[in-house]
């Protein structure tokens, strides 16, 4: 309800203003205004990430060798049967000697509960969690279920699909030694990127993500956990008394109140957590729907916190109430859009309004272009052209995707019943995509195989036909010739007698 009245404020508000500041005034001055806003913001960003970079080569980080804090990593698993061994695998090849890991089977309905069990008993520094069936669902209890066995100092959080290279934890370990640092997040990349142009694209937008993180990181503001490759030190995790377990975003909910009892979040760029991007468009949807709603409904639950807390440093609640600007953005504009269109209809205002409103949108476009085009060029190193198509794939995508689920999350918010509607995301698609393909060429293989055999066999049977056909004639003819020959030879013998 609190969050309802809220975002009801803020719209009405919203909408009041736009209508009565457009009787006087050109309202697209506001949306210019917005706009010149998140481009000082990002400009700002990227200016303190160069500052930093340069003084780190100034002044190198120094490292503490001794500083190997225990690691309890935990992973939880919903119907993962296809992935999680992998992943377990993978990950106890991590070159830092110093963890456990604990999976979490949390109410399976296929197999995975046994894989678990076998990873257990095969690998001393596994331990299988089974949850039970009537456990309270959500990614949040899962972890808090494990964190009441976890021995670690610090929590390492992998999702079921996760992949990582052997120094991943040797890099991010160093980040969260100074003591006002709560946690630390690893950057994310797709896996299977060259999958489909839906994978691209969600490549790019976590690439697009590396870029403000490491800039927000830069100024020390408010970066956010992501799920996946997040670690967090437990002595924060008992001060903010764990996860929220009434949350569809345990990450982001949990950086928010990291920040409000004034703890550190850090990025680290150099550690990277690989994981499987979504390859089609009604789960990908379903995934972005639930980070949207709950990144939007944490920030209506905490706003008085980040307003009026006294731990959360001014730079990170700054930080934040920028960041949140481009939620804002896409409602401001449709409300400027449909406000100047009734006008224009009535009669009320020149059609050029409406076109100059229009003309704020594609320059907002064009910011997101232009960052998408510049963080594949710093991150993924692209070539220009390369990096300008797909920059511009990119915002195209996230305007189909985001632009419209802003909209919906903000009517769902206001006029519909609130769910605990985790969405889960389906995990093992690329294998299933390489299993069936497997499987496709080896029934195309197998007919291959059966069609030759068959052409083999008939046409082995035709030539032996034939042969015996041609064996006959040329016996025929033989005969015949012998026959011939014999006359011929009797002939001559009546004409030597003659």
């Amino acid at each position: 309800m609190k969050e309802r009245v809220i975002l009801f404020t803020i719209v009405f508000g919203l909408g009041i203003f736009i209508y009565i500041f457009q009787s006087y005034f050109n309202t697209v001055w506001g949306l210019a205004l917005l706009c010149t806003f998140m481009f000082i913001y990002a400009l700002f960003l990227n200016l303190s990430y160069k500052l930093q970079k340069r003084k780190l080569q100034k002044y190198p980080q120094i490292i503490n060798p001794d500083y190997k804090p225990f690691v309890s990593v935990l992973i939880p698993a919903h119907n993962e049967e296809t992935v999680i061994s992998a992943t377990v695998q993978n990950i106890l090849n991590m070159d830092y000697e110093n963890f456990e890991v604990i999976v979490i089977d949390d109410r399976s309905t296929d197999n995975t509960a046994a894989v678990i069990k076998d990873l257990e008993k095969k690998y001393d520094k596994v331990t299988a969690l089974i949850r039970d069936k009537e456990a309270f669902p959500g990614k949040s209890a899962v972890l808090n279920d494990a964190y009441k066995i976890a021995r670690g100092e610090a929590i390492l959080v992998f999702d079921a699909d996760a992949t990582v290279d052997a120094d991943f934890l040797s890099k991010l370990i160093p980040q969260l030694e100074p003591k006002d640092v709560g946690a630390v997040q690893a950057r994310k990349v797709i896996r299977n990127k060259n999958a489909n142009i839906l994978t691209r694209c969600q490549n790019n937008e976590y690439t697009m993500d590396t870029h403000f993180q490491v800039g927000r990181d830069s100024i020390k503001g408010a970066v956010e956990l992501r799920g996946n490759g997040e670690l967090i030190k437990r002595q924060a995790l008992d001060d903010i008394g764990g996860w929220n377990n009434y949350t569809i975003v345990d990450d982001l909910d949990m950086s928010t109140r990291l920040h409000i009892k004034g703890w550190d979040i850090r990025f680290c760029p150099d550690a990277i957590v690989y994981e499987e991007g979504i390859m089609y468009i009604r789960p990908l949807y379903r995934q972005r729907r639930r980070w949207l709603e709950g990144t939007i409904r944490r920030y209506l639950e905490y706003a008085g916190d980040v307003l009026f807390s006294k731990d959360m440093s001014l730079r990170a609640s700054l930080d934040m109430t920028a960041y949140i600007t481009q939620f804002i953005m896409p409602g401001w504009f449709i409300m400027e859009i449909l406000i100047r269109g009734f006008k224009v209809l009535a009669k009320q205002a020149p059609p050029h309004m409406l076109y100059s409103s229009i003309f704020i949108g594609c320059i907002i476009g064009f910011g997101f272009f232009f960052a998408a085009r510049y963080a594949l060029r710093r991150y993924d190193y692209m070539p220009r052209l390369d990096a300008t198509f797909e920059a511009l794939e990119t915002s195209v995508y996230l305007f189909i995707i985001w632009f419209p689920l802003v909209l919906y999350i903000c009517f769902k918010i206001l006029f519909m019943k609130k769910d605990m509607n985790w969405g889960k995301t389906a995990h093992g698609l690329v294998m299933e995509e390489e299993a069936s393909i497997k499987a496709f060429i080896k029934k195309e293989l197998e007919k291959t195989k059966q069609y030759t055999k068959e052409y083999t066999e008939k046409y082995t049977e035709k030539l032996k036909q034939i042969l015996a056909e041609k064996t006959e004639i040329l016996a025929a003819g033989y005969t015949k010739n012998n026959n011939e020959a014999e006359k011929g030879e009797k002939i001559n013998d009546n004409r030597n007698t003659y």
